[in-house]
């Protein structure tokens, strides 16, 4: 459900403000509008450092990950910002290292196959009218086509490999060389010193270790002054949205907090000198921030809604009735008994690891889409792909392949008039009875249709009696419906019976099309399940024919174990994609869109003070 929200609008004088933003930040529970901000130069830099400290918190935890780093012992700096400094320069001067030694490894590989030798004798040869080209070439060329090199140049074969010979070439200055091969720049160096310059460098790399061990043992200095630079950002941009008024010595601010905190927020307005406030309820017309709160289960689910975006205020959050169609098409494309028990595994262990925060929720959420497989798999008897009804013969377990198509179609339909029951329900509580008339009547059409004509495609004998197409009550049905798309759908018009039937028949037009292609996307469903267990099946099939005939036991295993690991991997890992994304998109396209969702342009985030966020 969509928490109540408060509306507050505050004036205030300006030399107040930043004393005031503090006080709301203690309090932690106004969100104030800061709609059409744009940063300042001032501002962009606080960004960039904000960025700049969350990448070094990053980078540290990582450093701190090898056991010989996380063994040095450093003196803390003085302050969070010395110690961001200090990090930044460090960081800069290991990428510069880095950098020097990767081009200087990949000289020495270039230089390894010519073995040692001294530069400045090259040098003191050409002085002397004598240049040494460096070459190479396929050995296969070499051996072929030495013989007609010779006569022209004295050639030395320095090194050679399977398939590369390295040789040097002696000729005068300014003479082209005729000869197919590969020719580099004359070395500056040999490879043991080049191999010389980068253990030096290497060295110098290590020894800012030092520097990280002292901004490592900075951390919470530094995780303090980031906190400060949020806090000073969240108060310029406070600041910088309010309106002016009397010659910008008064403020007028727009807030909002809780219903059921609100008393909170006025005991400290109450409390607080020179602030005029006003409390109101939000307006259609508001910028109404969202706050999400819902029961155990249905929280597990915000994340994924998040990734779409949160309901408009005023309307209906639809997680907690999306959330068990979600697991249940998550069970439905992974469909196998075995590969819902290894997710199930991977969840309880992230449980058991993450405690609290985002990682709790998703090790909830792997959990439950885990247990909804496992319970579909055994359903239908799919155990990594192994028929579970040639080992129990007595099961009757349900046929995925040869029946579940038009039992996808249903359960799409399903969803479909429950997101219609949705947007009926939350047109009626936003707008009133008379603006629901419309989708009431599409709903109708859609439910006797389905009672009538597709229950009896999905069984011959699940027949409604005296509700069949042929049956007088269906077609009163279907012309209470039509009555309400074609005459009442113009709320306001009613009286124009043009104007409404010509929306209405635009309107049924546009829904038919739409419910086409609605219904068959939940073919997908059938489809995804049907690839994953087909695969599945490939590889136990693949494992067992590279088997030898007559292998004993201690064979089998040594062949089959290898085949079924990497080929149900690869399956569980793409198959567990496709069953998270497309529930996701049935749910953002399909069920949103009939449950009539508006989304939110902003979440309720108050002022509170980020060293408690940490």
């Amino acid at each position: 459900m969509i928490a109540k929200m408060s509306k507050y609008n505050f004036v205030l004088y300006a030399a107040q403000s930043e004393d005031f933003v503090a006080r709301l930040r203690e309090l932690g529970l106004v969100d104030i509008t800061t709609a059409g901000w744009e940063p300042s130069e001032e501002d962009r830099q606080l960004i960039l450092d904000i960025e700049g400290l969350q990448k070094a918190d990053e980078q540290l935890s990582r450093w701190k990950e090898d056991e010989e780093h996380a063994a040095l012992k450093g003196e803390p700096y003085g302050s969070g910002l010395e110690a961001f400094e200090c990090y930044q320069q460090a960081q800069q001067q290991v990428a510069a290292l880095n950098t020097e030694i990767a081009r200087l490894e990949k000289t020495a590989d270039e230089l390894r196959p010519w073995g040692a030798f001294d530069p400045k004798k090259s040098a003191a040869l050409a002085a002397q009218g004598i240049i040494l080209h460096y070459l190479s070439t396929p050995s296969s060329t070499f051996d072929k086509e030495l013989p007609t090199w010779a006569e022209q140049y004295t050639i030395a074969e320095i090194n050679r490999s399977a398939s590369t010979v390295w040789f040097v070439v002696v000729a005068k200055p300014g003479e082209e060389l005729s000869i197919d091969a590969q020719e580099m720049k004359a070395p500056q160096m040999d490879c043991a010193e080049a191999e010389s310059r980068i253990a030096a460098l290497q060295a110098e790399v290590k020894a800012l270790d030092k520097t990280f061990a002292r901004v490592a043992a900075s951390e919470a200095m530094m995780k303090s002054y980031a906190a400060q630079l949020k806090e000073q950002l969240q108060s310029d941009r406070v600041k910088a949205t309010a309106t002016e008024a009397a010659d910008g010595m008064l403020l007028v601010m727009e807030g909002w907090a809780e219903k059921e905190t609100s008393e909170k927020v006025d005991k400290l307005l109450e409390e607080y000198p020179n602030v005029v406030y006003l409390k109101s309820d939000p307006t259609p017309e508001d910028n109404t921030p969202v706050k999400l709160k819902n029961n155990r289960f249905a929280r597990i689910f915000e994340m994924v809604g998040d990734m779409y975006a949160r309901p408009k205020y005023g309307t209906l959050d639809l997680t907690p009735f999306f959330a068990p169609f979600y697991m249940l098409f998550f069970g439905i494309c992974l469909n196998d008994a075995g590969y819902g028990l290894i997710l199930l595994i991977a969840g309880i262990a992230m449980l058991m690891k993450f405690k609290t925060g985002m990682m709790h929720r998703a090790a909830w959420f792997a959990t439950m889409c885990a247990l909804s497989t496992t319970l579909f798999g055994l359903f239908c008897g799919s155990f990594f792909g192994l028929s579970l009804g040639e080992f129990f013969p007595s099961v009757k377990f349900f046929d995925f392949q040869g029946q579940f198509f038009s039992w996808a179609l249903a359960i799409g339909m399903i969803q479909i008039l429950f997101g219609l029951v949705l947007n009926v329900y939350m047109t009626i509580r936003c707008f009133g009875v008379k603006y629901c008339f419309s989708n009431l009547g599409w709903f109708i059409v859609l439910l006797a249709g389905s009672l009538a004509a597709g229950l009896p495609i999905m069984n011959e004998e699940w027949v409604i009696p005296g509700f069949t197409t042929s049956s007088p009550a269906f077609y009163a049905a279907i012309g209470v419906g039509l009555a309400l798309m074609l005459l009442l759908n113009t709320p306001g018009k009613f009286h124009n019976p043009l104007i409404n039937v010509g929306s209405g028949l635009w309107n049924l037009y546009n829904n038919i099309t739409g419910l086409l292609s609605d219904v068959l996307s939940y073919i997908r469903l059938f489809a995804i399940g049907l690839s994953g267990g087909v695969l599945a099946l490939v590889f136990n099939s693949l494992a067992e024919g590279f088997v030898p005939e007559g292998a004993n036991i201690v064979v089998r295993i040594l062949v089959m174990v290898p085949i079924l690991l990497i080929g149900h991997g690869i399956n569980l890992f793409m198959s567990t994609i496709s069953s998270f994304v497309h529930p996701m998109r049935l749910t953002f396209v399909e069920f949103y869109k009939n449950a009539g969702f508006e989304m939110a342009s902003r979440n309720f985030e108050p002022l509170k003070n980020e060293n408690e966020n940490e």
